[in-house]
């Protein structure tokens, strides 16, 4: 079957419709449907004369020009592969090799990082379409089905090297259409990416949903709560993704305002847990709601979320349409919804699998579609998941589990904790026992033995009490505010020498 209307052909059906109507504001200006549709057809006709390769690099900040770049590889016939800057030079390599690129749309700025690298480097800065004609037209769309390949993502590296996950047209485009449906997006909010691009949570819900609506997206190149304020105070920003973090320095801002939010129709965390304290915080001082939801790379990503009219604290959510869980034991047999599990889940926004890694996409997938996720949670009874760890990540202590979310949840109740990560550290006796990292608020602090007792006081079990409390300035994250717990293993073994 083929699928023009899928990811592409919405750009340009607006570009016709409403050609002025701004698409985009970033850091260097604002650009109408019109002059996006010009840009992506440009590229599309460059990228073509450039290479023959199945695959093109996208190395891009989260701006007009990723959003030109990403369309015109598609209307080019070829799959974007997204590449994240941020990783170090053995990543990178490992990803321009296993990707099979010998091309890549980049910026001046980010250009080094490809140097000597042997690819082709198309520079963007260098083909911009500042007036296009006034009549840019609908250029011949590629046949595409939707089993073909439109995006590799690669995971971000938390453990191991980045594995390559392949999204078709028909996984993208049902996570799309799941997601407006779900959350009841329309044209007229006003969208603001703070998460990079090469993201799937920020691919999904602050390009191609924005896009396929006619909305307007407001990008920032780089995160500052300062400037993010102010592009929902001053520009009218009605939506925002982020990760908990982001949330937490906009909720640190001394001169914000209730009234700076009151054209906010859904501010939406995801990538790691939101802590009880910013939730409880931005309410009680800014009577926003911050809803959470859940998803991963392997899922477009989004396959649970709550929404302003239907919304469950410290869940994730209800199931997106065409999204079916499934809660499994160690043995992978099937748990009732409300006992907790390993999190499978299965539909059309499942990806097609890990490129050129086919042990892995069969350990990942069962026969019948379901994605292993790694993840444990439970249902209400209402049908709300809840995400209560992460299987990999359960600590053994003498035979018993501890599941480090729960102790995190514990220690972020303390007044003095901004942040805690908790994750476990091999012993000869027990196997292995709790350690945790923690960050204190602004002039506070506690003594390893106060958030002990405190952590007695809120019924932590004995053996999931943290044996070693380091404080620490920050936690180690990954472009997207997810806390890189290897990094903190990797220092856990250095400091033993083991």
């Amino acid at each position: 079957m083929l699928v023009n209307p899928m990811l592409i052909e919405p750009l340009f059906a607006h570009a016709a419709k409403r050609p002025d109507e701004i698409a985009i504001t970033d850091d260097k200006g604002r650009y109408s449907y019109r002059q996006l549709a010009a840009m992506a057809t440009g590229l599309a006709a460059h990228i073509a004369q450039q290479t023959q390769a199945a695959n093109v690099g996208l190395l891009i900040p989260p701006a007009a020009g990723f959003v030109g770049s990403f369309y015109g590889t598609l209307l080019a016939g070829k799959c974007a592969v997204l590449i994240n800057y941020l990783l170090g030079d053995k990543e990178l390599a490992h990803i321009i090799k296993d990707s099979g690129i010998d091309t890549v749309l980049t910026i001046p700025q980010l250009a080094p990082r490809v140097s000597g690298s042997g690819l082709k480097v198309i520079d963007l800065s260098a083909l911009h379409v500042p007036h296009p004609p006034a009549e840019a037209g609908s250029p011949k769309m590629p046949g595409r089905g939707a089993d073909d390949l439109a995006v590799v993502i690669y995971t971000s590296g938390t453990s191991g090297l980045p594995k390559g996950v392949m999204l078709t047209y028909g996984n993208l485009q049902s996570d799309v259409d799941a997601a407006i449906e779900h959350a009841r997006l329309q044209h007229e909010h006003r969208f603001l990416g703070v998460i990079p691009l090469f993201h799937s949570f920020g691919m999904t819900a602050m390009m191609l949903a924005p896009i396929q609506l006619g909305a307007m997206v407001i990008y920032m190149s780089r995160f500052s709560a300062m400037a993010a304020l102010k592009a929902i105070r001053e520009q009218g920003a009605s939506m925002m993704f982020g990760v908990p973090s982001m949330y937490g320095a906009i909720l640190r801002l001394k001169d914000a305002k209730p009234e700076d939010f009151k054209n906010v129709y859904a501010m939406i965390s995801g990538g790691e847990p939101l802590s009880e304290a910013v939730r409880v915080g931005f309410k009680d001082r800014f009577g926003v709601t911050l809803l959470e939801g859940y998803g991963l790379s392997e899922t477009s990503p989004v396959v649970a979320l709550n929404i302003p009219q239907e919304n469950r604290p410290g869940s994730v959510g209800k199931p997106v349409p065409g999204a079916v869980f499934k809660l499994v034991n160690d043995d992978g047999n099937a748990v009732a919804a409300t006992q907790s599990g390993e999190i499978w889940v299965k539909g059309p926004m499942i990806m097609k699998g890990y490129l050129n890694l086919p042990n892995e996409t069969a350990a990942a997938l069962t026969s019948d579609r379901y994605f292993k996720t790694g993840d444990l949670g439970r249902f209400d009874e209402d049908g709300f998941l809840y995400i209560t760890g992460r299987k990999k990540e359960l600590i053994i202590v003498a035979g018993e589990k501890a599941s480090p979310r729960e102790i995190e949840d514990v220690l972020m109740r303390h007044a003095a904790v901004g942040d805690a990560a908790v994750l476990g550290k091999k012993d000869p006796s027990r196997g292995e026992v709790v350690v945790a990292f923690v960050i204190f608020k602004e002039n506070q602090s506690a003594t390893p033995d106060e958030l002990r007792d405190f952590c007695r006081e809120q019924g932590l079990a004995q053996w999931k009490m943290p044996r070693e409390i380091f404080v620490v300035p920050d936690l180690p994250r990954s472009p997207t505010g997810k806390v890189l717990k290897r990094v903190l293993a990797e220092k856990l073994v250095a400091e033993s020498g083991k």
